[in-house]
């Protein structure tokens, strides 16, 4: 286990009141998907599809945090190896526990409604919510097509009066059975039928089902997972059955942060109406479609109990100690004391996957030693191994006790202003950056009054990210976003 876990009851410890991932997005390295959530002994549980090819994709990982920042990894919960149908695509693991023990249910094979592939939603069970999970009944527990449903992309939830449902269904078909309390086998509706058609207007796959309020909130996936219009829409009813009419998107690629979003799982903090929404998306600069990687932010209800639609945040607080999202360019990076640390050099840079054209910008920065300065890259293009080579803007503090703003195009830097401001050095400093069109304040510590405002026509959009020339520094608290 983590040094950072607990086992204390959620309600004894701070409350994770967030806007998002405030130690960065993805929360965890590694390519996943699929991401489903529950809360077990104290802890946050993400239980993602391993995202890589389907012949490679034969095991499921687990994380768990005690407060949204810190994740403990447990691989290979459940393998192919313990499951004697499963042979590839295992995919949407999905997990809930019930007198005693742990489920998680999950598709495998991928499945045709030709029939000629035994597959399609089995159950695991296990002591303990790491596992190891077991095959619970030997064989897929629904494995073959109902109303056209692909028996893929379950979601199993537990109502107020104990009856549980799983929610799944792709190839663009939705359905709702009942489970019996033995949660490993199919139960029967009044009607005498098991399997009910929920499918809402563009729906494809990934169900979700939530209950705020005593509203039964449905949600699933639409577009295609690997392309750019892959989002997650919902439905609102007052029965866990439907009827689920689509109501709105609320969570859709940004083109500033990321692309792909989509397929997700619910996380509601308990005695709260704090909810997260947990899905997968995939890199700007990746194409691959495999790569994708897990994030959150925050989901917010209207006062009339629809859902907001969700917004993409950028931040690193460096909390967890980790700076996966980062991509350094030349120097020595490292996270010390949650500060993005880099050693003297020439010159360094780190940078985020992102594409903003307007923005606010800020982050703290200090200079341990050095003559050199510190400070904020945005709007940056061209980017390689090398520093020598982008484009961009660079708002920076300097050992000289100034305030900087250049423009680089290549080896050339241009000043677009410069001005004293009486900088400590081993002091953090708040430095703020709003690009609005050809418009550029820099604000250094005073956040009223910019120290430096030009209007500069040079780059519209591009990546953002810190960096350095000849100083150690420490960069802290990044937050990026649209004014």
């Amino acid at each position: 286990m983590s040094r950072f876990a607990s086992t204390l009851p959620i309600a004894s410890r701070a409350i994770p009141n967030y806007t998002t991932s405030e130690a960065g997005n993805p929360f965890v390295d590694g390519w996943y998907a699929d991401p489903d959530t529950e809360i077990y002994n104290g802890l946050y549980w993400v239980f993602p599809t391993s995202s890589y090819s389907y012949d490679k994709q034969l095991y499921l990982d687990a994380f768990s945090s005690p407060d949204l920042v810190h994740w403990t990894k447990y691989p290979n919960i459940l393998t192919t190896a313990d499951i004697s149908w499963a042979v590839k695509a295992v995919w949407a693991p999905a997990p809930i526990s019930r007198n005693g023990k742990y489920y998680l249910y999950f598709g495998a094979n991928d499945i045709r409604e030709d029939g000629n592939m035994e597959g399609g939603i089995g159950v695991a069970v296990s002591d303990k919510p790491e596992g190891p999970y077991v095959d619970a009944i030997g064989s897929p527990l629904i494995g073959e097509y109902h109303n056209g449903a692909q028996p893929i992309d379950q979601d199993v939830f537990i109502d107020d009066d104990g009856q549980a449902y799983i929610y799944y269904g792709g190839h663009s078909r939705a359905n709702v059975a009942k489970l019996n309390e033995d949660m490993i086998s199919i139960g029967t509706f009044d009607d005498g039928t098991q399997f009910k058609e929920i499918t809402p207007e563009n729906y494809v796959e990934g169900s979700q089902m939530i209950k705020r309020h005593g509203i039964y909130y449905f949600m699933w996936s639409e577009g295609t997972w690997t392309g750019p219009d892959y989002s997650v829409s919902y439905a609102m009813s007052d029965s866990p059955t439907g009827p689920f009419n689509r109501l709105a998107k609320i969570l859709q690629q940004d083109s500033a942060v990321a692309k792909g979003s989509g397929h997700h799982g619910v996380i509601h903090i308990p005695d709260t109406d704090i909810w997260y929404i947990v899905y997968h998306r995939r890199p700007l600069s990746e194409t691959d479609g495999d790569h994708r990687v897990l994030a959150y932010d925050r989901m917010y209800f209207n006062d009339d109990g629809t859902i907001a639609p969700v917004k993409m945040l950028v931040k690193d607080n460096f909390a967890d100690g980790q700076m996966y999202s980062w991509k350094t360019y030349d120097g020595q990076w490292t996270v010390e004391d949650e500060r993005l640390t880099v050693a003297e050099t020439a010159e360094a840079k780190a940078m985020l996957d992102t594409d903003f054209a307007d923005l606010v910008f800020e982050a703290t920065a200090s200079i341990d030693y050095g003559l050199g300065d510190a400070g904020l890259v945005f709007r940056a293009t061209n980017l390689s191994t090398s520093c020598d080579e982008f484009q961009g803007y660079y708002a920076a503090i300097t050992s000289s006790d100034r305030v900087v703003l250049e423009k680089i195009n290549g080896g050339k830097r241009t000043t677009l202003g410069e001005v004293d401001n009486m900088i400590e050095l081993k002091t953090e400093h708040l430095i703020r950056v709003t690009a609005t069109g050809y418009d550029i304040k820099v604000f250094v510590d005073d956040l009223t009054y910019s120290k430096i405002s030009v209007t500069e026509r040079s780059y519209s959009h591009g990546a953002t990210g810190v960096g350095a020339r000849n100083t150690a520094a420490k960069f802290g608290h990044v937050s990026v976003q649209r004014p």
